[in-house]
């Protein structure tokens, strides 16, 4: 079965069609880039040509990157326009896709489910946290393999400012900052999160995932146990697709 996934990000747009019983893209993705500002019409314009790319004309699932509550209403935008704030994403991103279904969750909770069912977290039981470093930090929470949603870890505060602009991939190319260093941050991010949830396993995502080489080695002193994501950067769109498909 295959189902269409999307993922919207704050530099980048990127979807394709999902093989949902591999949990793996059926075809190469194709990937935008998110227009500035990502106001709501221009990034359901985006969403519209990765979608026309494949001549799609099924169910389409579709992230964002902040609070979704009901599946439609947008609650937060930390790294895209703040007039998505109130905005019904559902209807939006429908209308502007013809009339085609489409469900909309929060961008890391699509990341880690599919972590959760087809990754690195398959199997897990107890508290397991998936974190995605990229423009921002996001993240999904689970407990016995159940997500709590919306989550939003990213904007913990820590040291004074909020967690993100300290210690997101965007931060480390922004500040230019050394593997090492900025692995150094995540390490006491990392910290500040395992005092107050002591998870059993944190799944790292977003780009870095994919080079976990460069830094994982750094990171010292968490006892949980830390794994790089298995599906890597394409984790939102597979999660993405799951959810129009059966609503998990």
């Amino acid at each position: 079965m295959q189902i269409f996934g999307v993922d919207i990000g704050g530099s980048g747009i990127k979807g394709a069609p999902v093989d949902l019983d591999k949990g793996d893209l059926a075809q190469e993705r194709c990937k935008v880039l998110t227009p500035q500002p990502a106001t709501p019409d221009a990034v359901a314009d985006g969403v519209k040509e990765v979608v026309a790319h494949f001549g799609w004309t099924g169910p389409v699932g579709v992230t964002f990157p902040g609070v979704v509550t009901d599946g439609t209403t947008i609650r937060s935008a930390a790294n895209v326009d703040k007039s998505w704030i109130g905005t019904d994403a559902r209807v939006l991103l429908g209308d502007r896709l013809g009339g085609l279904p489409v469900t909309v969750v929060n961008d890391a909770d699509a990341a880690g489910v599919a972590e959760m069912h087809f990754g690195a977290a398959k199997g897990r039981r107890g508290t397991v946290i998936l974190l995605t470093f990229g423009t921002g930090i996001g993240s999904a929470v689970f407990v016995d393999g159940v997500l709590v949603p919306n989550t939003e870890l990213g904007h913990l505060e820590l040291h004074g400012h909020e967690a993100e602009k300290r210690a997101s991939s965007k931060a480390r190319e922004d500040h230019d900052l050394t593997w090492e260093h900025w692995a150094h941050r995540v390490q006491k991010y990392l910290a500040h999160v395992e005092m107050l949830f002591s998870p059993e396993l944190f799944v790292i995502g977003g780009g870095v995932s994919r080079k976990p080489e460069k830094f994982l080695h750094h990171i010292q002193g968490i006892k949980a146990e830390i794994v790089p994501a298995q599906l890597q950067n394409n984790a939102g769109i597979v999660g993405a697709a799951m959810r129009a498909a059966t609503g998990i």
